[in-house]
């Protein structure tokens, strides 16, 4: 199976984002969690302070980041939150409808 898919269908306008988000303001490293059908997805190097809500199912997060990241049950980062340090996943089954990367 792939790591890496496309990940425009699932993150409206990030490429955009990552593009004017300079190193130094990205989480260095990558996220990964299983979508649909059990595929995985990876987003290298995400933006810090920015809550991005998943357009699919996502589940089994894991922050390969260098820096904390937070997942919440809701999209728009509400809802009951899970904080991720650098290197560890969140438990079995544990299901999320948006992320923030280094939260302020």
């Amino acid at each position: 199976m792939r790591l890496r898919r496309p990940l425009a269908a699932v993150l409206g306008g990030l490429a955009l984002a990552l593009t004017t988000a300079g190193s130094a303001l990205a989480a260095d490293g990558t996220f990964l969690w299983i979508g649909p059908q059990g595929k995985a997805y990876a987003l290298d190097s995400p933006p810090d302070h920015q809550c991005f809500d998943m357009a699919q199912e996502a589940r089994a997060a894991r922050n390969a980041t260098k820096k904390p990241l937070v997942i919440y049950s809701r999209k728009k980062c509400k809802g009951s939150a899970l904080r991720l340090a650098p290197g560890h996943s969140a438990p079995d089954g544990t299901r999320f409808a948006s992320v923030i990367f280094n939260r302020r």
